[in-house]
């Protein structure tokens, strides 16, 4: 038994060994592009065109954060977090509210909007690019920020997600709120709220990041360079003979501050929102 005991501690161990070696070599190889990134904007012309990779610079330089900033970098940043947060502010808040009606509500069509909201989420943007831009052209917001807002607004998967865990809710808590005479606003935001928080939080990084790096609508919405976005402003950047990697590549750093720190900032319910969708199963 004790030999048994032994020998199964000892796979243990080894497994947990070789699976500690494994994440390490996947974190180093998901990193690393990142890392090359953000050392890469330190350098000079001659360090970034070099034929023998320079992994770090021996010589750091602002130069290419000097000449970033002389373009409107700045504000292309301001429009970009501008459109991104309010595409989460306002998809979240509506996301919530169709997924608590979806779940909790009963009323005629129910099951039918809830499959043309699944039939949605296959739907390709490229397919509805062209109708997105028509109605933004009818409501005069064409090249404006709010053109890649609003049509991430009412997002099927954000639904979808939001419905999931608004079915978690018990019907006794939403009968003793409206018992004690809440009314269905305050009901929403004192109790459902505060229990859908976690996939709030995860539906929060998941559209921070899509509406961020969503080059391709930004790229069909916006043409004038004061409404660009960091993105746009990055492809920019791109010569047709030659490009300032150096220049893309602090751009490209810029870029990811946000992200980062919106992640770092949900962390804790983005991880409560996956462990508990995954528990549902």
């Amino acid at each position: 038994m004790n030999q048994a005991k032994s020998k199964l501690s000892g796979t243990s161990s080894a497994y947990k060994i070789v699976s500690i070696i494994i994440l390490i070599l996947l974190a180093i190889f998901f990193i690393f592009p990142l890392y090359w990134i953000v050392t890469g904007s330190f350098k000079d012309a001659v360090a970034i065109n070099s034929r023998e990779p320079v992994w770090f610079p021996t010589s750091p330089t602002l130069e290419n954060y000097v000449k970033l900033f002389t373009r409107p970098a700045g504000r292309w940043l301001v429009n970009t977090v501008i459109m991104a947060v309010g595409a989460l502010v306002l998809t979240c808040l509506t996301a919530a509210l169709a997924g608590y009606a979806l779940a909790k509500k009963r009323f005629y069509g129910r099951g039918l909007l809830f499959t043309i909201i699944i039939c949605a989420m296959a739907l390709p943007k490229q397919v509805i690019v062209i109708p997105l831009l028509q109605e933004m052209n009818t409501l005069h917001l064409a090249d404006s920020l709010w053109a890649v807002i609003l049509p991430t607004v009412g997002w099927p998967f954000g639904v979808f997600l939001m419905k999931q865990f608004s079915e978690n809710i018990p019907n006794e808590i939403l009968e003793a709120a409206r018992v004690d005479g809440s009314g269905e606003i305050r009901t929403f935001f004192s109790v459902v709220f505060p229990m859908i928080k976690p996939g709030v939080g995860a539906l929060a990084i998941f559209t921070f990041v899509n509406s961020w790096n969503d080059y391709f609508l930004q790229l069909i919405m916006l043409t004038s360079e004061k409404n660009f976005t960091i993105s746009l402003g990055i492809a920019t950047m791109q010569g047709e003979m030659s490009s300032d990697f150096g220049l893309i590549m602090a751009g490209a750093s810029l870029a990811a501050i946000p992200i980062v720190a919106v992640f770092i900032a949900f962390q804790k319910y983005f991880t409560q929102g996956i462990a508990m969708g995954a528990v549902k199963g």
